[in-house]
């Protein structure tokens, strides 16, 4: 008889198994182990997603705000299978269709001059590559960044990034120095453009402006609290990196592919960055991939001086594919135009919650890039939980969410809402629906 193969013998693994077997074998990110919960997922379409179990949660992040087109598109699936069949690998020295046609369309939708790009596996080693670029264009080892930021996970992005997450992280001399940012919130009250743009001035001249390589910021900050930047302030920022000869570099990994309702965030304020950094809504996240885009201004100076970077799975044919899969996707059902339209509506669910509930403090959304902050007090803005830290009424809003079967990040004492840009009113109605009652567990928190 036949030995019984190891697929035959194999039975469907149940969500308590599944769960299990990940936390018994694999590290979670961003927390102590013991309290990793997570949700077994089986299969998504559109907006939602579908526990092992049977359960549907309307995905109101987009994952990690980057499943920009909605699960299950099979423009981008047949895109990344054709390209499979055909060339699944070849190494970043070669040239293939997938990475020809990408380069050449992300020049023509990539802000003003920026046609040339650098492909990477993701977000963070894209801004790795871009602090690379800059130090080699300028000549210089410093780097600027805001406190109200996150630029990823590895070595010089984790510097960069100015949230807590960057405290166990520290790497002592890193060249990166930070600066405050506009914002208005709890934590602080507002701060103009031209506040902000002295502070950075300020900055430039104590560091050395001779010293400094680039200048990051997230176009629209993200996990930070989706801070837009006031009218002036980018403007400002670019004619401050044009004076002391500093690289703009604009980190679009969250804002880029048509969630604050453009092509790229700064089209809204039509700057155009020196160099541009992308991933996430690149792929809608079906597979990974990151890029630099770059002015000529920078890549011109790498025709005669060589690049000393490289990455195994650069210009990877299955992710280029999938990035054009994902582009066609966007252009054929006006998707950017979608984020924008579903973002007044969205705007118009925000006002609506901050007018009923007395725990929503301040609310913020620029196209499908959207966020509530929580307070108890509206007088004081006390925040509903601490900084960096959570509050039993957060965790019972985040609890009541996941029950209900909302997915979205609560963080400190924010609630982000931020869905696949092909949502519709409908449901953006459901999820909506859903967080009203949440924050009933809010309004019960509220003194004054």
């Amino acid at each position: 008889m036949a030995l019984e193969t190891t697929s035959a013998r194999a039975h469907v693994l149940s969500a308590e198994e599944i769960i299990a077997l990940c936390r018994q074998y694999t590290l979670y990110d961003w927390m102590a182990q013991s309290a990793a919960d997570p949700i077994a997922v089986d299969h998504a379409k559109g907006v939602y997603f579908f526990s092992t179990d049977g359960k549907r949660y309307i995905d109101f992040n987009s994952q990690l705000m980057s499943v920009n087109a909605g699960h299950g598109d099979r423009r981008i699936i047949d895109a990344i299978k054709r390209q499979a069949e055909q060339l699944p690998y070849a190494n970043p020295f070669m040239a293939h269709e997938p990475r020809a046609r990408l380069g050449q369309k992300l020049a023509e939708l990539l802000p003003g001059d920026i046609d040339k790009v650098f492909f990477t596996l993701g977000g963070a080693d894209a801004n790795e590559n871009a602090v690379k670029l800059a130090r080699a264009v300028t000549g210089r080892q410093k780097v600027v960044s805001r406190y109200r930021s996150y630029h990823g996970g590895t070595g010089t992005a984790m510097a960069m990034t100015g949230d807590p997450r960057r405290w166990p992280n520290e790497q002592g001399t890193s060249s990166v120095v930070h600066v405050l940012d506009p914002y208005h919130g709890p934590q602080r009250e507002v701060d103009t453009a031209e506040e902000a743009l002295r502070y950075l001035e300020e900055t430039i001249q104590l560091e050395g402006p001779q010293t400094i390589a680039a200048f990051f910021l997230e176009t629209v900050t993200g996990t930070n609290g989706v801070l837009i930047p006031p009218d002036g302030y980018l403007q400002g920022v670019r004619e401050l990196c044009d004076r002391y000869g500093i690289l703009m570099v604009c980190d679009e990994i969250m804002s880029g592919f048509g969630r604050t309702g453009e092509w790229f965030a700064v089209d809204h304020w039509k700057v155009v960055p020196d160099m541009i950094t992308m991933a996430k809504g690149l792929t809608s996240s079906y597979v990974p991939l990151g890029a630099v885009g770059m002015r000529p201004r920078v890549y011109e100076h790498f025709e005669r001086n060589v690049f000393y970077g490289g990455l195994t799975y650069n210009s990877h044919p299955l992710a280029c594919a999938a990035a054009l899969g994902t582009i066609q996707a966007y252009e054929e059902d006006d998707m950017i135009g979608n984020a924008r339209r579903m973002g007044e509506v969205m705007r118009r669910h925000h006002q609506e919650l901050q007018r009923k509930h007395p725990c929503v403090g301040l609310t913020r959304s620029i196209g499908l890039f959207g966020i509530l902050e929580l307070v108890r007090n509206r007088k004081t803005m006390e925040p509903l939980a601490p900084f960096n830290g959570s509050s039993p009424e957060m965790q019972a809003i985040g609890k009541y969410l996941r029950e209900h079967g909302l997915y979205t990040f609560v963080r400190w004492h924010t609630i982000m809402t931020n869905p696949p840009i092909c949502i519709n009113a409908a449901e953006l109605a459901e999820g909506f629906a859903i967080l009203d009652k949440a924050l009933e567990i809010g309004d019960g928190a509220v003194s004054g």
